[in-house]
C-alpha cells in the first residue's frame, strides 16, 4: 500500500503468484482494519469525547461548537464486472467513493466507504450511519449552549461540509452566491479555514499510501479493505509518532490532494429550514464580534 506497486510488480519482486498475492492483501488489510478500528478509529461515545474534538475546532481553527469537517473524495478503481456506468463518475473514470468525517488533528472518526462513485456527497452522507446518529440524537453530544456569555440563544454542536451538502441544524455549509455582504464572507471563510482539517487529511492519505496514485486494480470488496485499513493506519501513525510527524507531509498536500477528486455536489438548497438558517446567523455574528472575530479575517476574504 505504501508503495503503491501492482500485484504484477509483487510477482515479480518476490516470485510469488498472483492469485497468492491478492489472497494476501485480502487477509492483512482485513486483519489490519479488524485489530485496529475498534482503539484508533471508533465514534466517540461520551459528552467529553465530542468535547475534546470541538475544543480541537475551536483553538485550532477558532471554530466553537464543531464537532468534524465532513468531505468526501473518488477513490480510482477498474471498472468491476458487469456494473454497467453504477461506478463511473463525473469525471469519466470508475470510482468507489471515501467518505470521511475528521477532526482537527486531521484523524478519521468516521468513514464511510464503497458507495458508487456516481454518487454525491450528500446523498451517501444522509445514508450513512454517523448522519441518522447525528440527526435522532444518539451520538451522546454535549447540550446545545450559547456561544458567548452575553447570548441567550444556544447553539448546537455542528459538523461542517462544503456547498455540496444540505444546511441543517447540525451541518453548517457556506453561504451561496457571487455578491455576498462582509459578514457572510466572512463566515465563509472562517468555515472554509476549519474545512482544511479534512482536505489535508486526504492530503497526507494519499502521500502517505502511494497506492492511491493509480487505480485499485483489485475487486471492490478488496479495493474497500484496501481503504478501510489505509484510513486505520492514518489514524495509528498519527496517535503513535504524533500529529507534528504529519503536519510536515502537508506541505505537499496541495499537489498530492489532486491524487483524489472530490465527490460530485448535488444542489442542495441553501436554506436549511428556519432553525438552520438562525444558527448560521447566530455563527455569523459571532465571526464579527470582539469575542469571536480573528485579526487577520478582513485581509482574507
Amino acid at each position: 500500500m505504501a508503495s503503491g506497486c501492482s500485484y504484477k510488480d509483487l510477482h515479480y519482486a518476490y516470485r510469488v503468484g498472483v492469485s497468492t498475492i491478492s489472497n494476501i492483501i485480502k487477509e492483512v488489510t482485513n486483519a489490519i482494519w479488524n485489530n485496529l478500528h475498534g482503539e484508533f478509529m471508533t465514534l466517540p461515545n461520551t459528552i467529553s469525547d465530542w468535547e475534546y474534538i470541538a475544543n480541537g475546532f475551536n483553538t485550532r481553527a477558532n471554530f466553537p461548537h464543531c464537532i468534524g469537517a465532513v468531505d468526501g473524495k473518488h477513490i480510482r478503481i477498474k471498472k468491476p464486472n458487469n456494473s454497467g456506468s453504477m461506478f463511473m463518475n463525473y469525471k469519466d473514470f470508475f470510482s468507489i467513493v471515501l467518505l470521511a468525517v475528521v477532526d482537527s488533528y486531521y484523524k478519521f472518526t468516521y468513514i464511510c466507504v464503497g458507495s458508487y462513485g456516481k454518487e454525491c456527497d450528500s446523498t451517501i452522507f444522509k445514508e450513512c450511519t454517523f448522519w441518522k446518529k447525528l440527526i435522532d440524537g444518539d451520538l451522546q453530544l454535549p447540550a446545545a449552549c450559547p456561544l458567548t456569555n452575553d447570548s441567550d440563544l444556544s447553539i448546537p454542536f455542528v459538523v461542517i461540509g462544503d456547498e455540496g451538502f444540505g444546511l441543517h441544524q447540525h451541518l453548517m455549509r457556506p453561504y451561496g452566491g457571487n455578491h455576498l455582504d462582509r459578514n457572510k464572507r466572512i463566515y465563509n471563510y472562517r468555515l472554509t479555514r476549519a474545512r482544511r482539517y479534512v482536505e489535508c487529511a486526504f492530503g497526507i492519505l494519499a502521500n502517505k499510501w502511494r497506492i492511491f496514485h493509480r487505480p485499485l486494480d483489485v475487486d471492490t470488496s478488496t479495493a474497500i479493505s484496501i481503504v478501510k485499513a489505509c484510513t486505520v493506519l492514518h489514524n495509528f501513525i498519527i496517535d503513535m509518532e504524533g500529529v507534528q510527524s504529519n503536519i510536515e507531509t502537508t506541505s505537499n498536500v496541495s499537489s498530492v490532494v489532486n491524487v483524489f477528486t472530490d465527490a460530485p455536489n448535488e444542489q442542495n438548497s441553501t436554506r436549511g429550514g428556519r432553525c438552520a438558517n438562525v444558527i448560521r446567523s447566530e455563527f455569523t455574528n459571532y465571526f464579527i464580534s470582539t469575542a469571536g472575530a480573528v485579526p487577520w479575517q478582513d485581509e482574507s476574504i
